[in-house]
């Protein structure tokens, strides 16, 4: 017999996040390698654009972890559109990423409004689309090698 419920609780949240890992760990000897070494944990690259006041005119957020950068968020303000930015901003977290942080690949998620295009002619391939997600928009997994 069990009790089924459905609230927020982050306490059962963590500890099955714990439990999960722990799983996947005994599971995997991929990650049970991986397990207190640097490659572990998830480090933060965020690279920035600041225009001529200093103000953001774009930026790119995401983070590397084993051998892949993931980009969460790359964004160029409308009036910069156009101009390269956005290849800039792209171009050199991909080359933190492979240079500092031996990655090897990259990936990340966008909608079929977004910019799927523009990561196509940087190199990157869809792995994924999912359709009506949500309804009436695409989302497309994309990745790339970089090395």
């Amino acid at each position: 017999m069990f009790r089924i419920e459905a609230e927020v609780d982050k306490g059962r949240r963590d500890l099955l996040r714990s439990r999960l890992r722990d799983s996947n760990t005994t599971a995997s000897p991929i990650l049970a390698a991986l397990r207190g070494t640097p490659d572990e944990r998830e480090s933060p690259l965020h690279v920035w654009a600041l225009d001529a006041a200093g103000d953001l005119a774009g930026g790119l957020v995401g983070h590397t972890w084993t051998a892949w950068l993931h980009v969460t968020y790359l964004w160029v303000d409308t009036v910069h559109r156009g101009t390269g930015l956005g290849s800039r901003l792209l171009a050199e977290a991909e080359r933190i990423a492979a240079t500092d942080r031996a990655c090897t690949s990259a990936r990340l998620e966008t909608w079929d409004f977004q910019a799927p295009g523009f990561y196509r002619k940087h190199g990157y391939e869809v792995v994924c689309v999912i359709p009506d997600y949500p309804p009436g928009i695409t989302e497309y997994t994309l990745t790339k090698r970089l090395r």
